[in-house]
């Protein structure tokens, strides 16, 4: 494996334009429709496909969805863990992810250091990132104890971006966490923005092409659409965000 093969690909793609990711949870992907599902996401041009669980994955869950993603499409396969059983054997690489405003120091460094030997062992590429989640969090916000930021205060989650940067954290990843109503507040994303150098991620609530329009014109480096991939009309939606997203 080339040193960095995935964040050199990341930010080629994205230089002069936002990108979109798309998320599939192990736990609710059907994979008798998976076939359905990856045209969809190839012909919205999405650049990569995250893969995660919405509470706690089993890795052999995940190993099998990244099996059969495989088999149906080239994009590069990530890992998005939310424990140390979501690292897969059989993804490109892995968002090594440290929970930052999480009250229990296991979501910020003891579960990375857990599951270290194994993404060493297993040689897959690791993309030092910053996990930020704002609001309430959803699911994710409760499993990992986050004091989510509020969502007046657009300075707390740009001191938490500015010191994932100190840190030497490239990637970051704003949440607002997994089957939430709504997205990240426009103000706190710029204020981020402005903060933070490195690669820019943001998630949660996106659910129509105005919200990802306006998402994409602050100048983040890539937008995650999850839980819009579970709706009936995923085709037509996935479409349109992702047209807003290039526009």
């Amino acid at each position: 494996m080339n040193p960095r093969k995935i964040e050199k690909y990341l930010l080629k793609e994205s230089k002069d334009k936002t990108l979109c990711f798309t998320l599939l949870d192990s736990q609710t992907t059907n994979l008798k429709s998976l076939p359905k599902l990856i045209k969809t996401i190839e012909k919205s041009k999405a650049s990569a496909i995250f893969v995660g669980g919405s509470t706690i994955s089993d890795q052999t869950e995940i190993e099998t969805l990244v099996n059969h993603i495989n088999k149906l499409t080239k994009l590069p396969v990530i890992l998005f863990p939310g424990n140390i059983s979501g690292v897969a054997s059989n993804a490109d690489a892995i968002l090594f992810m440290s929970l930052l405003n999480s009250e229990n120091p296991y979501f910020i460094t003891g579960a990375q250091a857990l599951g270290a030997i194994t993404v060493k062992k297993l040689n897959m590429e690791a993309l030092p990132t910053a996990y930020i989640i704002i609001g309430d969090g959803g699911g994710a916000g409760f499993i990992g104890r986050a004091r989510g930021i509020p969502l007046d205060k657009p300075e707390i989650a740009g001191m938490y971006a500015l010191a994932a940067e100190y840190m030497g954290m490239r990637f970051l990843y704003l949440e607002s966490g997994s089957g939430v109503k709504n997205s990240i507040p426009i103000n706190i994303i710029s204020t981020v923005r402005k903060l933070y150098s490195g690669f820019l991620m943001v998630g949660g609530g996106i659910k129509d092409a105005p919200t990802a329009k306006k998402i994409a014109k602050t100048g983040v480096d890539a937008i995650i659409i999850g839980s819009v991939l579970e709706t009936k009309n995923y085709k037509t939606a996935l479409l349109k965000i992702t047209k807003a997203i290039r526009s």
